[in-house]
């Protein structure tokens, strides 16, 4: 595969890379550069997952080392109960790899590190300490802003959250860090204050973040904006049915999103169309080998919401039925991650 293709491949869906000169510059100079997105372990993992699991395996294919952090110390940081944080990240540990499995990627180059493996150490724990006596509270606060719950007094906790993030880049031996652009003023605190450390910068890599059912980003801790990844056919298909998606509008139109970034993703890997299948006497059914004709489509008024919600909740039960049946017999892990669903 040449730069151009594997450029293509790991910018496809993105919104924003920093910087695609770097990006070039590394995939000229290195076959098998590296990559991580860290993922604290906090609400139930839901199917708006699968866009960073699609581009994660993207840079697979474009002959990247792959590394996810399941961060279960920034889940603390993020205030996750520190005696649920094993069997949290237990639960993602299960869950994950099966999300890989389901969009048929390739993980040989793929591996799951655990933030406790190597946060806890001396050299880890004293960089901290050296970035906290060049970052001030402000940029601190600034970086983790939308990523952390913060308020107006926040505690110290989320604003040491950017500094790890950032010398996860390092203690990971990474080349790009990948995120969505949530992450963006951590991605940009990371490459203004590794320089200060005597550390080099990363290229960062940001998807869009894909809005909710309920017309804002898709939230592990909001049930009704988001699809678990265990929820049944019968519950994919009523929330779908009550999803935010108005005739004609595209803008927060989180039905609209799941179909561009993650339904036409491997729908174009595979190199099958997407058909919807309506009654004859509301004209048949449509087939689409591109999301753009759909938009065309939907923004025209050609293409019913309910006809759309319809086939989108299909093609979701799809994707989750190897999910839901690889977690079968593992209840224990389920309910002792989530205790109060």
């Amino acid at each position: 595969m040449d730069t151009d293709e594997r450029f293509r491949l790991v910018t496809r869906n993105c919104e924003e890379i920093v910087t695609e000169e770097e990006l070039r510059s590394l995939l000229k100079k290195k076959e098998h550069p590296s990559v991580y997105l860290g993922t604290a372990i906090t609400g139930r993992p839901h199917v708006a997952y699968f866009l960073w699991v699609l581009k994660l395996a993207d840079f697979l294919k474009a002959g990247f080392k792959v590394k996810l952090l399941l961060a279960d110390l920034h889940g603390a940081l993020d205030n996750t109960p520190w005696e649920i944080l094993e069997k949290r990240f237990n639960y993602y540990n299960a869950v994950i790899p099966l999300m890989f499995k389901a969009v048929g990627a390739d993980i040989k180059n793929f591996e799951i590190i655990r933030g406790l493996d190597f946060q806890k150490d001396a050299d880890y724990f004293y960089d901290v300490l050296r970035v906290s006596t060049y970052a001030s509270v402000h940029d601190c606060k600034k970086a983790g802003s939308e990523v952390v719950k913060m308020d107006d007094n926040p505690k110290l906790s989320g604003l040491i959250y950017p500094i790890m993030q950032m010398l996860d880049e390092e203690y990971l031996g990474v080349d790009v860090q990948y995120g969505g652009t949530d992450q963006r003023k951590i991605f940009m605190f990371a490459r203004e204050y590794h320089p200060k450390i005597g550390n080099k910068r990363r290229v960062e890599v940001m998807t869009p973040i894909i809005p909710g059912l309920i017309g804002k980003k898709m939230s592990a801790s909001d049930e009704s904006s988001k699809i678990d990844l265990l929820d049944s056919e019968t519950d994919v298909k009523e929330k779908l049915k009550k999803a935010f998606c108005p005739e004609g509008e595209v803008e927060e139109n989180g039905v609209l999103a799941f179909t561009r970034y993650i339904l036409f993703t491997i729908k174009e890997d595979s190199g099958e169309k997407f058909t919807i299948k309506r009654p004859e006497k509301w004209g048949g059914n449509l087939t689409y080998a591109d999301y753009s004709s759909l938009e065309k489509d939907f923004i025209e008024k050609k293409l019913h919401p309910q006809d759309l919600k319809m086939a989108i909740a299909d093609e979701i039960n799809k994707l989750l039925e190897p999910i839901r049946q690889g977690m079968k017999g593992k209840e224990d892990i389920i309910r002792e991650a989530y205790p109060n669903p």
